[in-house]
């Protein structure tokens, strides 16, 4: 039995297309049939297994298929979402190639080899993205500046809040009238002791 070439391309907004995916597919050697190109328009944000373009692929591919991409990024949102799709892909029989690495099979041990390699690079790159905001976060701190998001009330609503509450006002009143929600009064409200007045 020939292998069976799929193609899986995406993009992730509804302005772009795939066909450049696919025109790079073709001229990198690859004989694919228009019926087994599989284009979806999602967020690279989202994880493979929740694409629902990418469930019906899974559900044709069969042992010995090929499947194409032409980077990384088409096929999961993040290393260890590539490299998990990948590793499941191979359990099933299916090659894996990706034309940003020389049309690669990534289920082969060389293959394995550069995922290992990549998702070694892209922990190495997260921990140093880290490093860099927690540095940053401290200097802010050091300097005086707010961090976070700003409060939705201002320290002397949330003091009339505390003694609003005080007299017996409801939160939900409260709430509704500043147009917070129910846990930005609680906040409020334990922030410090109710006033009387």
């Amino acid at each position: 039995m020939t292998a069976r070439v799929f193609a899986y391309c995406r993009v992730s907004t509804q302005e772009q297309t795939t066909d450049n995916q696919v025109q790079e597919i073709r001229q990198g050697g690859f004989n694919l049939e228009d019926r087994r190109i599989y284009r979806e328009v999602v967020s690279g944000s989202q994880e493979t297994k929740q694409r629902p373009v990418f469930a019906k692929l899974l559900d044709k591919l069969d042992h010995e298929d090929v499947l194409i991409v032409t980077k990384l990024d088409r096929l999961g949102r993040n290393a260890m979402d590539v490299r998990a799709t990948i590793e499941d892909l191979g359990k099933r029989g299916v090659s894996v190639h990706c034309l940003a690495l020389g049309g690669m099979d990534l289920t082969s041990p060389a293959g394995k080899m550069t995922m290992q390699v990549l998702a070694a690079v892209a922990e190495f790159e997260r921990d140093l993205l880290i490093e860099r905001t927690q540095a940053g976060l401290a200097r802010a701190k050091e300097e005086g500046k707010a961090i976070g998001r700003p409060g939705a009330l201002t320290d002397a609503e949330q003091e009339a809040v505390r003694v609003r509450l005080g007299k017996g006002e409801s939160v939900s009143a409260l709430a509704k009238e500043l147009k917070t929600s129910r846990q930005t009064i609680m906040r409020a409200r334990d922030k410090g002791p109710a006033v009387d007045s």
